[in-house]
């Protein structure tokens, strides 16, 4: 986990705001919950020693977490209650638009609670500024709704 892209205040805003890619942000997770790139194809991740059980047996190669429902509500179950409010109380998220709300923006919010959860469990600290990947152009991310 000490190779993990890091986490930053900016970097979620962005996967909130729908910057991010879809892939990437299943990135973010899955190394946290110790999936390893397979060596034949970067774009799959395999259960590895370090993922819990449970994801392993469920989901034993990377699940999208964007894109289909199933992880994403594992991903909520598996945020502690104490963590629950943590986009409104850390990145003062107050939620989305009511012409905003689509799975895909929900499943945004809830992959960057769990993050955020992670991060508080593991006691990281969660600075303004880190390292971002390549935005979404606003074409691209047309496409995808």
């Amino acid at each position: 986990m000490n190779n993990c892209w890091p986490l930053s205040k900016a970097l979620l805003i962005a996967v909130l705001d729908d910057r991010i890619s879809d892939h990437f942000v299943g990135t973010l997770i899955w190394e946290r919950l110790g999936y390893q790139k397979r060596n034949d194809d970067s774009s799959v991740w395999d259960a590895g020693a370090n993922t819990p059980e449970y994801w392993s047996v469920k989901f034993p190669s990377s699940p999208p977490i964007i894109s289909e429902r199933t992880a994403s509500v594992h991903l909520t179950r598996s945020i502690p209650k104490k963590y629950k409010q943590s986009l409104k109380e850390i990145l003062n998220f107050q939620g989305y638009r009511v012409g905003e709300l689509f799975p895909r923006k929900t499943r945004r919010a809830t992959a960057v609670n769990w993050l955020l959860s992670w991060s508080l469990a593991n006691h990281m600290q969660l600075p303004e500024e880190g390292p971002l990947p390549k935005f979404l152009s606003d074409h691209e991310k047309f496409e995808k709704h």
